[in-house]
């Protein structure tokens, strides 16, 4: 079997809307390692974007779905509960940042719990208003596509967006966009747009995700919960990809010492199986009435297992320590570059979250040519990489944080050697 076989399979059969960033085909993985159907083996630096965190197949996640599936796959927790769903909403209930009373709900994906956070939010504030960020991915649904912060590919051709949904200016000092613009745009729509006793929450990434990996600075985030216990605006942090231990901490939110009211969770939760939560403080979450959250495969049992599991294999291994040691170790390589390869403009990144953004030398245009000819090139050589960013101008690195050491020097060395080779071939 071929690749290129497949592929015209895929494009006869597949919805072109469902798009592909590699023309390779999966036939095994292994923690960082991913062979195609041809039999050729691939460093994976993005981690089906951020779900195994644990690596591929991680033994401890396998071993937990097993023994479930020898137990029963599927009853409804609506209709027939058990008692894993309940072990890991205790779970989550007390790792998410807030020292106070949660409880959690469980559904399937990261969408899905922004959809219900949402939900959740205008239920216990009786407001309909929410407020998001330029740059933001909050995904494909369309309250989802609604609160994202970028039209192209997610909103173009879909018609009129959710209402009472409004964006504020994500700050990013590379793009000229400080912390003190977005304040003022904020001020601007309390005063010009929405009453700020309309709106039920702000939703934000404390890492943007497809945005381009910027971290939300600190002094904002303060602001941002200072505006939202002023005038009773829930604060929502969407920690899909940041989340289990990416960022060196179990959740992102850690790094600021600011507490939101609603965290929502999906990808690393799971290990690669699907699953996704919402915990938040309980009197919040209670606020719906019943029925009125849940889904039918809402915390299948395949994906509580795997969760738990995860959980287990974040601390049994260390990987918040194992994130930032790793991260550490990539951004002091990109560094070492920066003299050689001027296209770099910027390397950043918290814990094992990191990218590192082109532009055209000596200027501050954003180079997503040069991008995507370093994402080209390193896969020819065998390293899967991602772009992201609103102008794609940005890879993103999200290898697996189990990754072994001898791999990940090997992809290392992959990936100096493309920098070295884009930059000599542009000059």
């Amino acid at each position: 079997m071929l690749n290129t076989e497949v592929a015209a399979r895929r494009t006869d059969a597949i919805s072109r809307g469902v798009g592909v960033t590699t023309q390779i085909y999966a036939d095994k993985a292994e923690n960082a390692e991913i062979w195609d159907v041809e039999g050729r083996r691939y460093i994976d630096f993005a981690a089906g974007i951020a779900v195994v965190n644990t690596g591929h197949r991680h033994p401890k996640v396998i071993a937990a779905v097993k023994d479930q599936l020898d137990h029963f796959t599927h009853t409804c927790h609506q209709v027939v509960p058990y008692e894993n769903y309940v072990r890991l909403a205790e779970r989550l209930n007390n790792a998410v940042p807030g020292n106070f009373k949660k409880k959690t709900i469980f559904v399937t994906t990261g969408a899905e719990a922004v959809e219900n956070a949402i939900k959740i939010a205008r239920a216990a504030t009786n407001r309909s208003a929410v407020i998001a960020f330029s740059g933001a991915f909050h995904g494909r649904t369309f309250m989802g596509m609604t609160l994202t912060g970028k039209v192209v590919p997610y909103k173009a051709g879909f018609g009129a967006m959710m209402p009472d949904v409004f964006h504020v200016p994500f700050p990013v000092e590379l793009h000229g966009t400080s912390i003190e613009d977005s304040l003022s745009v904020l001020d601007k729509l309390f005063k010009a747009d929405v009453d700020p006793a309309r709106v039920a929450a702000f939703i934000v990434e404390p890492v943007q995700g497809e945005g381009g990996f910027y971290e939300v600075p600190r002094a904002f985030m303060v602001k941002l919960r200072e505006l939202a216990d002023k005038h009773g605006i829930l604060l929502i942090a969407d920690e899909v990809q940041t989340g289990f231990a990416r960022t060196g901490k179990l959740f992102a939110m850690e790094h600021y010492g600011v507490v939101p009211d609603i965290t929502t969770m999906a990808k690393g939760l799971g290990g690669g199986f699907p699953i996704a939560a919402v915990t938040g403080r309980a009197e919040i979450m209670d606020a719906p009435g019943p029925g009125g959250l849940g889904g039918t495969y809402g915390g299948n049992p395949i994906g509580i297992a795997a969760g738990n599991a995860v959980l287990d294999v974040i601390e049994e291994e260390k990987l918040n320590e194992r994130a930032e040691f790793l991260g550490n170790r990539l951004k002091q390589r990109l560094q070492s570059l920066i003299s050689d390869v001027p296209e770099i403009a910027d390397i950043r990144g918290l814990g094992f979250m990191n990218a590192v953004e082109f532009n055209l030398p000596g200027t501050k245009n954003p180079n997503a040519d040069f991008t995507n000819k370093v994402r080209e090139k390193a896969l020819a050589k065998g390293l899967i990489l991602l772009t992201c960013g609103v102008y794609g101008n940005v890879i993103r690195f999200l290898a697996p944080i189990t990754i072994q050491d001898n791999v990940f020097a090997e992809a290392l060395d992959i990936l100096e050697e493309t920098l070295r080779e884009c930059a000599h071939e542009a000059a």
